[in-house]
């Protein structure tokens, strides 16, 4: 019997919904993102978008770093994974240099 995927939690589902409305062409941070669900803690929106069960409805390869580096991405921090986020980010129009966001108004602010 194949293993069926988790539910999300309720907190997941929260930081799902907000970050799906995040526009092409626009990042946010991770903090950002977790002031927009009233969560004091980034590192836990993190957790929550590693176990992304819907990369296509969630968008989580549009959470960057609070100092604007690309962060992680699929729970790696460096090799396919990030070079993925940023083939991604690119074909939405948002680019990076040495890592770092290119432009800093590509920065959404999660209502």
């Amino acid at each position: 019997m194949k293993n069926s995927p988790a539910v999300p939690s309720a907190f997941a589902q929260r930081v799902y919904t907000a970050l799906a409305r995040i526009p092409r062409g626009y990042v946010t941070t991770y903090g950002l993102l977790a002031h927009a669900i009233n969560c004091k803690s980034p590192r836990a929106v993190g957790s929550a978008l590693r176990k992304n069960p819907d990369p296509v409805t969630v968008p989580c390869h549009r959470v960057i770093r609070a100092d604007l580096t690309i962060g992680g991405y699929k729970g790696r921090t460096g090799g396919s994974a990030v070079a993925e986020k940023k083939r991604l980010l690119a074909a939405e129009g948002v680019f990076f240099d040495k890592n770092r966001l290119r432009d800093p108004e590509r920065i959404w602010v999660v209502l």
